[in-house]
């Protein structure tokens, strides 16, 4: 029987989740076997300790635990810094390295952001978890080592398959044993909790007085997004603890240290388009990853051509102040048919002039994708992993797209 209280204790885990008591538990039991083990969840909600727990329970324990963000190696040395390399394989290699592979022999590796991987490299992992055999960077001689990998990704793997940027032999050879670690939203009794915790700690350790929130900041504590996860409600906490002198937050002032509750902006039928078009802009400044900014661009411009496809079908769209009786007993013949046809006439071009601005802002997506990375870096001032985390990327991603573009970074 798993003790879950107690490895919670040990690891530092805070909460009562039914789906993080579950992940703990499958933690332990596959602990004790070789089976690879694929973490998913959202950035910031602490998969690597999961990664720790499988180490810790395991007969691996006292042997090496490495762990490696494969989404902040650079494409070029990553092979390097996984397998090693030998003395002269490239200009730089002045001598023999070890790989982190052969480092963690008899132990384990933990693999973060592991749908960060180039092609190249998920072959090469494919190879070391089906035979534990590799070739170090300019050697012909293969090496063997015993390393039990777990590995995490915040992203839909089963998706990258689908675009071809997941091999998925691999896929299935990662998730021999998946983990799924639940969203902070998705624990709202632990929420407050944790942060109490995080705030009670940045107390002791500064010898600085304990906050307390008022009712109607903490309710807004509890049904909030929290996109960061744990990690975000972290800095919050002890952002607060260290700079507001008033020790009782109010709603106000929490509102200060997080942006307001996010919810995905509706283009209404009949709306005046120039509103439409400033929640555009709106998505597109904000702080979201890219692939959902492509994803809200394709979905306005599909509406927006659903709008004047049907411009002519549907009068609802033409009157949206019309009660329903007007609308279904009206015909050709009716007296105002003209003037709702003039009207019609009149905002449909409203429609496809915006359209058309639309299209003359953002030619491609590609386009837009550009503007947005050069404007992240611009306000990080150059500094790539300031940029990389605002845009919600990892900095190698970050990284290929300034190279991709030609971006110059001054």
């Amino acid at each position: 029987m798993v003790d879950i209280q107690s490895i919670k204790t040990r690891f530092g885990i805070w909460g009562n989740n039914p789906q993080l008591n579950r992940a703990l538990e499958i933690s332990v039991q596959v602990a004790i076997t070789n089976m690879s083990v694929l973490v998913t969840g959202e950035s910031g909600v602490g998969k690597e300790v999961f990664s720790k727990v499988i180490h810790q329970y395991s007969p691996r324990k006292h042997n090496k635990y490495i762990a490696v963000n494969c989404g902040a190696i650079p494409e070029g040395t990553i092979e390097s810094e996984l397998f090693g390399h030998i003395k002269g394989a490239f200009t730089s290699a002045d001598r023999d390295r070890k790989g982190y592979f052969t480092e963690a022999d008899k132990g384990t590796i933990f693999l973060d952001e592991v749908g960060e991987l180039p092609l190249s490299m998920q072959t090469k992992l494919l190879r070391v978890l089906e035979s534990g055999e590799f070739l170090p960077v300019g050697s012909s001689k293969t090496q063997k080592v015993d390393v039990r990998v777990v590995a995490a990704t915040n992203v839909n793997l089963l998706d990258a398959i689908a675009k071809g940027r997941f091999r998925e032999d691999l896929y299935y050879r990662l998730c021999q044993v998946s983990i799924f670690v639940p969203p902070l939203r998705e624990r709202k009794d632990d929420i407050y909790l944790l942060f109490r915790r995080f705030y009670v700690e940045q107390a002791e350790k500064y010898h600085m007085p304990v906050i307390n929130l008022t009712l109607e900041a903490r309710n807004y504590l509890l049904n909030y997004r929290w996109k960061g996860n744990i990690r975000q409600l972290k800095n919050v906490a002890e952002q607060i603890s260290i700079i507001e002198k008033e020790k009782t937050i109010t709603l106000e002032t929490l509102k200060e240290y997080i942006p307001p509750i996010e919810t995905l902006p509706v283009l209404v039928e009949g709306d005046n388009f120039s509103s439409n078009k400033d929640i555009l802009l709106t998505i597109i400044s904000n702080k979201q990853q890219i692939s959902l900014l492509k994803k809200e661009i394709d979905d306005i411009k599909e509406f927006i051509k659903e709008f004047l496809s049907n411009k002519n079908k549907n009068p609802l769209l033409i009157h949206p102040e019309k009660k329903d009786e007007e609308l279904i007993f009206s015909d050709k013949n009716s007296n105002n048919s003209d003037e709702e046809i003039e009207d019609s006439n009149e905002y449909s071009e409203e429609m496809e002039e915006a359209y058309q601005e639309i299209e003359d802002n953002f030619a491609t997506l590609e386009d837009m994708e550009k503007r947005m990375i050069v404007s992240a870096l611009q306000k990080a001032k150059g500094k790539r992993s300031v940029a990389a985390s605002s845009l919600g990327i990892s900095e190698r991603t970050l990284y290929r797209k300034i190279k991709d573009y030609k971006i110059e970074i001054k």
